[in-house]
């Protein structure tokens, strides 16, 4: 196995544009891919353009009359069909849509197949996870689900046990959906409660469907929970879980809207955070997967201070070149920022709260404690379906 990381990427990716105004403005993946290089990340990893996926692909998660519809919408905006969520404020239709969506699917798919081959131990698609849309429906700023086409390619090529584990601030509804019957899939979401935040989903009680019990867990954290506390419930759950699971392929989705500066959501997460999140899932990939690692980027709209240093973060632990938190950024970079943006750049690769700190599990909770209540409603819920312990 080649032990070098993958970094898939194609410049079109950034026609991924729902036009101006819109939260998911593709500067942050443009941003993103130069800061990588201003760091010379690029000389650390591979970087792969793969192949936009293709119908049959596609189909794995998706319905036929679904991708039509898409295509439709892509060749006459105007006329898109919103009983297919195209054409709506949150997932306005566009030229070349279907284009460009199966291209970023394509990436995900490409780095699912990497890994599973022994192309690369590890490969990165910041463009991907796209983790609400359905399978008959667009839905949350995303048109294909790559990550569960990335997810179903694994199953395909002869996965047997595949662990999905998504951070974005919003639940990973379209993944959990996708595999809600398929005990071959643990997925496991971290993400604001949903009687504060979109999607509405990702409560402790949905736990899979009847042929795959116990296989979704979901952990509903408090508006405001900041960095203590979502990694404290992220050590709580999900190291026993994969423990327990042994999947041949972790694949996780870092959406960096969980930062305490993202204008869609509520929690109070710091870049030092989820870089520490990063390191963990890193490390989960080699104790339990044999370090097959596929890592996608997800949500995050404050696209000028957060997103690219958090997904250069993901890279660099992906390439074994991990950029230390206290770092200079490049001027050149910064300079870049401004000509694009009219804003000033950060400065350093931290918010300063490194290094970050939580309360392990195994030492006690409290239970009048917010954070802690919403760890036990999960692994009450979730964990004896699996056999352990609440």
């Amino acid at each position: 196995m080649s032990g070098r990381a993958q970094l898939m990427w194609d410049e079109a990716v950034t026609g991924y544009d729902f036009g101006p105004g819109h939260p998911m403005d593709p500067v942050r993946l443009a941003l993103t891919r130069r800061l990588v290089d201003a760091f010379g990340l690029d000389r650390e990893v591979e970087v792969v353009a793969a192949k936009p996926a293709g119908e049959s692909t596609l189909r794995l998660v998706h319905r036929e009359d679904y991708i039509d519809a898409v295509r439709a919408a892509s060749l006459d905006p105007d006329a898109a069909d919103q009983s297919y969520g195209l054409g709506t404020m949150d997932d306005p239709a566009f030229a070349g849509m279907h284009e460009v969506s199966a291209l970023i699917a394509g990436q995900s798919v490409g780095a699912a197949e990497a890994v599973w081959r022994g192309e690369a131990l590890h490969a990165v698609n910041f463009a991907g996870g796209l983790h609400h849309a359905m399978p008959g429906a667009a839905s949350g700023f995303c048109v294909y689900n790559d990550a569960s086409l990335a997810v179903a390619r694994l199953l395909e090529l002869g996965a047997e046990r595949v662990a999905y584990v998504d951070v974005d601030v919003h639940h990973g509804d379209g993944v959990q959906a996708a595999f809600w019957e398929d005990p071959r899939v643990l997925t496991i979401s971290l993400h604001e409660h949903p009687a504060t935040l979109f999607p509405q989903t990702g409560w402790p009680e949905e736990t899979g469907g009847d042929a795959a019990e116990g296989s979704a867990v979901n952990v509903a954290l408090p508006a405001g929970t900041g960095d203590a506390g979502w990694l404290r419930a992220f050590h709580a759950v999900v190291p026993e879980l994969l423990a327990d699971f042994r999947p041949q392929v972790l694949v996780t989705q870092h959406g960096a809207d969980t930062h305490f500066e993202d204008p869609l959501a509520h929690l109070a997460v710091s870049l030092d955070a989820q870089r520490a999140v990063q390191v963990a899932c890193h490390d989960l990939a080699h104790e339990y997967a044999d370090g097959r690692w596929v890592a996608l980027g997800g949500g995050g709209y404050a696209v000028v201070d957060v997103v690219p240093r958090s997904w250069t973060h993901l890279v660099a632990i992906a390439a074994g070149r991990p950029v230390e938190p206290t770092a200079l950024i490049p001027e050149g970079w910064r300079q870049e920022v401004f000509a694009r943006t009219r804003q000033l750049g950060p400065a350093r690769m931290t918010d300063g709260r490194w290094p970050v700190s939580f309360g392990e599990w195994e030492a006690g909770y409290d239970p009048a404690d917010r954070l802690d209540q919403a760890v036990l409603a999960t692994r009450r819920a979730a964990f004896p379906l699996r056999g352990l312990l609440a």
